[in-house]
């Protein structure tokens, strides 16, 4: 079976007769599709993040989506920002042209990378090797991701638990447009105080 046929086999029906099959695993079915998202761009985030919230209901489904999903993006993160100490790609990343790139993302990055999170689609692989690549803070991507990731991965199991509701109620998405406000402002937030903390430790 080649990847086109193996991805065709990635159907809402599909995935959630699987889940069920391999309920007795726990968890770790569920958080295996997310993980891999970050490694196999075409798997279907909305279709994976949905399931997990039929099969297992909104939180428990939203909290193992979560974790797969920032688990690979920080699995991802880690392996570029080790393969960049490599000699030949280290040459590229210290080339003058690409330090002046990296260091504008990495005094930037927090915010796009907080908003790329957002989408359910778009080009995560690229966006974990351009984080790693950056040299941008681990805590500052690790924030960014959480929040980011955790929005995104709320709203499609929001929607995927009940979408019906939806349908009926369509008034209820601003209770989602309200938890993305909350966590972007928090998010800020913290990453605005280590920011001021790490000011203060220079200046000392």
């Amino acid at each position: 079976m080649d990847i086109s046929q193996w991805l065709s086999y990635i159907t809402e029906e599909n995935l959630m007769k699987w889940m069920n099959e391999y309920r007795a695993l726990g968890p770790l079915a569920s958080m295996l599709l997310p993980f891999l998202k970050s490694f196999i761009p075409p798997l279907p985030t909305i279709v994976i993040l949905g399931v997990n919230a039929a099969v297992y209901g909104l939180w428990v489904g939203f909290l193992y989506s979560w974790i797969g999903i920032t688990a690979g993006s920080l699995t991802a993160f880690w392996l570029v920002r080790k393969l960049s100490e490599h000699r030949y790609l280290s040459r590229l990343v210290h080339n003058p042209k690409v330090v002046t790139t990296r260091r504008w993302i990495r005094n930037n990055g927090f915010n796009y990378i907080f908003l790329l999170s957002l989408f359910p689609v778009g080009p995560f692989t690229l966006l974990n090797v351009a984080a790693g690549l950056s040299g941008i803070r681990f805590r500052s991507f690790l924030i960014a991701i959480i929040f980011g990731r955790g929005i995104m991965v709320f709203a499609v199991s929001f929607i995927g638990a009940d979408l019906s509701r939806y349908r009926e109620n369509p008034w209820n998405l601003l209770l989602v447009l309200l938890f993305v406000i909350i966590c972007f402002v928090c998010s800020r937030s913290i990453e605005a105080w280590f920011s001021r903390r790490d000011q203060l430790a220079e200046q000392q």
